[in-house]
């Protein structure tokens, strides 16, 4: 099972910014190993963020993102005590999903 997710979600005015860190290796399958051979990609394709239940951001993502990957941005409207979660997906079919309480 992938790591934890690590979210931060604060009040900034009318908003929240939410801050997300994200453990995964994000191979581009470009990289040779000791061996010579190609690494296969594996990599985080798909984001989902919900905002109490509701979908406020999707994301698609390619071989272009870095190692264990951060995410920001604002949630217009929330405010303390709204739940946020996050969900990715990568290329192998794992998944994982992580929500954090806005402050």
């Amino acid at each position: 099972m992938p790591d934890p997710m690590r979210i931060r979600a604060q009040v900034a005015g009318a908003n929240a910014m939410v801050r997300v860190l994200m453990a995964h290796e994000m191979e581009t399958g470009l990289r040779k190993d000791a061996t010579g051979l190609l690494v296969p990609a594996w990599h985080i394709n798909e984001v989902l963020v919900l905002h109490n239940g509701n979908p406020v951001l999707t994301a698609d993502w390619g071989t272009g993102v870095s190692k264990n990957p951060f995410l920001q941005f604002t949630i217009k409207g929330a405010k303390a005590g709204d739940k946020v979660s996050v969900s990715w997906r990568d290329t192998k079919g794992e998944t994982r999903t992580d929500e954090a309480v806005v402050v």
